[in-house]
């Protein structure tokens, strides 16, 4: 694996996100951790998966410097994977922590909310979805992911400002569940993790189906026209010219 560290320990998994110094999503990245989330899935030596980032960051997102040379073949190829990753997270049987290390916006936050239990490392650090002031049109089975957690109404006013949330914002809004000191983060979601993991594995599975059957039927529908929209937008002139902005500014900062 490129894109990731991948440990298992006493039946439960960790994949710890390696990506350069923020964990940008890219293609790889995306066909990597879906390859690998299927095996563990599957793997019946393995109890439960924590997945998290490296300090200061979980993931900032899409790779937008990337992302942006895609030809339209490869952001087809992109932006119909990722949302595959997000059902295969969302649909996987086993207790999933997100053991969160620090910013976790848009792409970042959309992994985070589809594990069972989000930890958020204490810290000046935003999470949230902000593809709408970037110019990405948000497809219902983000929002609907999103406002699994939130509700409704929270997550339509979110989406529609595109609005980041600090820690203290984060935990009150139900985005995540609990905020630790970051050098006690792991052993956090260590323990939330092996809580899970004493539980018979089929009645955690068919309960985390029952509560979750109406989100994964809209997860897995045909997702065809959601993508011809946002692939139409995202390769219009005004959207391209957002992009070149904040790529610039990117670069500047690195």
């Amino acid at each position: 694996m490129n894109t990731f560290k991948l440990t298992i320990t006493d039946r439960l998994a960790t994949i710890q996100l390696d990506r350069g110094r923020s964990n940008p999503i890219n293609l790889d990245m995306v066909k990597e951790l879906t390859s690998a989330v299927k095996d563990l899935d599957g793997d019946r030596e393995v109890g439960g998966l924590i997945i998290t980032g490296k300090e200061g960051f979980f993931s900032s997102g899409i790779d937008l410097i990337e992302a942006y040379n895609y030809d339209e073949v490869q952001s087809r190829e992109f932006w119909t994977d990722f949302l595959q990753l997000q059902v295969v997270l969302a649909s996987f049987k086993k207790p999933l922590v997100a053991a969160i290390s620090g910013h976790s916006p848009a792409g970042g936050c959309i992994m985070a909310i589809c594990c069972d239990y989000r930890l958020l490392a204490d810290g000046k650090f935003i999470i949230g979805l902000n593809e709408v002031p970037v110019g990405i049109i948000v497809p219902d089975s983000v929002f609907n992911v999103y406002s699994f957690w939130l509700g409704q109404r929270k997550a339509y006013q979110y989406l529609m400002e595109g609005r980041l949330l600090n820690v203290g914002e984060a935990l009150e809004a139900g985005l995540i569940d609990e905020v630790t000191a970051p050098d006690e983060l792991m052993a956090a979601a260590e323990r939330r993790a092996r809580a899970y993991m004493q539980f018979s594995p089929k009645v955690w599975w068919q309960t985390k189906l029952n509560l979750r059957k109406e989100l994964l039927a809209q997860l897995n529908t045909d997702q065809t026209e959601t993508l011809d929209i946002m692939l139409k937008q995202w390769w219009a002139p005004s959207t391209r010219k957002g992009l070149e902005m904040m790529i610039q500014q990117l670069t500047a900062k690195k």
